[in-house]
């Protein structure tokens, strides 16, 4: 089991391919890399040293019962790519990922070659909050549910209803492959804490690195204006919105998403 030490936590982590410019994804709000759909990964690592991993707390790494911060996590990453050898990646952050993303290149922007920040926000008072019937799904009591239970109140977050009716046998089948290792409660109270504490919106135009803000339209979590609002604050930022998808972009419109992440990648490649 590949794993790498950041301080005192060891993290789980997967290289995906054997070619091409490395690429670091992030994973969001109490997920780990088991929330990556296969298939996306598999397609990334067709063209990318794809690498996933599981954020303290989460999946295979460890989960100590501190405090967490979302400069921990930054700082928990960049040892990973130290630990790989990589002196730049690009760096792929959804959701609380994206916060994490927002972090690395405000404080370790050399070492990112591309950023790309998806269906997150800017946090603080700049940041447009989730309507209230998302923000009682993301913070209700447990009352006795099954992890599987869990898994499944969270879709309405994620997906549109849409997708959730026509893909309903599919996401039944992800359940598995979530669960092999669940975040425990407290770890996603530790998480969450995290997000608390994000504001970047004053620190935004520092950021040098060529940037990709990517949405869906229905994100009934962290609403599209958010990423917008990050797009009009970091200099020369391209900002695409997936129009008929919800928080997970990335697994609801795969080949919409990869489209505009695949040629943006490849415009900024290390040999570029």
């Amino acid at each position: 089991m590949p794993q790498v030490r950041s301080g005192d936590v060891r993290l789980h982590y997967e290289v995906h391919g054997s070619g091409g410019d490395p690429l670091l994804m992030v994973m969001g709000l109490g997920g780990s890399s088991a929330g990556w759909d296969p298939a996306l990964v598999g397609e990334l690592a067709g063209s990318f040293r794809t690498i996933v991993y599981d954020n303290r707390g989460t999946g295979q790494s460890d989960k100590p019962d501190v405090a967490y911060s979302l400069e921990m996590f930054a700082a928990d990453a960049i040892a990973l790519i130290d630990s790989l050898g990589f002196d730049r990646v690009h760096a792929f952050g959804v959701s609380m990922g994206g916060m994490i993303a927002q972090e690395l290149a405000l404080r370790y922007g050399p070492r990112l070659q591309s950023l790309t920040l998806g269906c997150t926000t800017c946090g603080g008072k700049h940041a447009v909050p989730p309507p209230p019937e998302s923000l009682k799904i993301l913070t209700a009591p447990r009352d006795g549910a099954s992890d599987a239970e869990l898994v499944r109140r969270a879709w309405p977050l994620a997906y549109t209803p849409s997708y959730i009716r026509d893909h309903r046998a599919q996401l039944e089948e992800t359940i598995p492959r979530l669960l092999a290792h669940p975040t425990p409660a407290f770890a996603y109270k530790r998480h969450l804490e995290a997000t608390y504490s994000l504001k970047t919106y004053d620190r935004l135009p520092q950021v040098a690195t060529p940037t990709l803000v990517v949405t869906g339209a229905q994100d009934v979590l962290i609403p599209a204006r958010n990423s917008e609002i990050i797009a009009e604050r970091i200099p020369n930022a391209k900002y695409h919105v997936i129009p008929d998808a919800g928080h997970a972009f990335f697994n609801e419109a795969r080949n919409q998403f990869l489209d505009a992440f695949v040629p943006f990648l490849q415009a900024h490649l290390m040999d570029g």
